[in-house]
């Protein structure tokens, strides 16, 4: 049988409960792979190598760095999961600034604060065989990335934007009808445009889609009154490093 193991670094833990919230779905899940290791379920300590790892969370520490490592060695294929795994997450916003300072504002004794200068995807430190993106990510894909990886055949997830999404369900353009901030034209597919749904804007939640064309939608932001400042706020969230953090992403 194979083994799963489920993996956290710097991280909220929103993506591994998302493999606890597919309820009927893990016990199919559970019927074909023996899940080694995933302290945020059990505290059973399977030991390695295990056929199919699952990461969250960023590296951000000298820790996690050091862990990533490891845990690359002991695994057959790895799959980072979520923003934070694949792009850096909301702690990335480090980058855009001088972390030392950040540490001084934030911790009484940041002289015991042990943190790299920024958070960057697993990607950047070790060979990841594939990335699920979200903030969290989506239990129908992950259950496809997990099946995929069982059945050894290439996941499939979708590559168009969340506008796609919303006009499947029949959801009116909040940006054109309302003029809300909207990231929807360049982000990938995976949340059901659920914001949008309920006439809020699009975060980024999944990261830039397959072909962006951001010029285009920050032309339409400026024209709808947005200046450099907020369009650049507009893009430093969840996957701030992915969108390039700046007005010009």
């Amino acid at each position: 049988m194979n083994k799963l193991a489920v993996w956290k670094l710097a991280s909220c833990d929103g993506c591994q409960l998302t493999l606890l919230d597919c309820e009927d779905e893990l016990l199919s899940v559970a019927a074909r792979v023996e899940i080694a290791y995933f302290l945020e379920a059990s505290s059973a300590r399977g030991k390695g190598p295990y056929d199919l790892s699952l990461v969250e969370g960023s590296i951000t520490t000298p820790d996690d760095l050091e862990r990533i490592g490891h845990i690359r060695r002991v695994s057959k294929h790895l799959v980072t999961i979520g923003a934070c795994a694949t792009a850096g997450g909301v702690q990335a916003l480090r980058n855009l600034a001088d972390v030392r300072e950040f540490a001084s504002v934030v911790y009484a004794r940041p002289g015991y604060i042990k943190t790299l200068d920024r958070s960057t995807p697993v990607s950047a430190h070790v060979p990841v065989d594939f990335e699920l993106r979200g903030c969290p990510i989506d239990k129908r894909q992950l259950l496809e990335v997990i099946g995929a990886f069982l059945a050894e055949r290439r996941p499939v997830v979708p590559a168009h934007s969340v506008c796609v999404e919303c006009k499947a369900r029949g959801n009116p353009c909040v940006l054109i009808a309302h003029g809300t901030p909207f990231l929807g034209p360049v982000t990938q597919a995976g949340c059901g445009a659920l914001c949008p749904a309920f006439n809020r804007g699009c975060f980024g939640c999944f990261g830039p889609m397959e072909s962006p064309n951001p010029a285009a939608l920050n032309a339409r932001l400026r024209a709808a009154g947005m200046g450099d400042d907020e369009l650049a706020r507009v893009y430093r969230t969840f996957n701030v490093t992915s969108f390039g953090g700046s007005r010009d992403a």
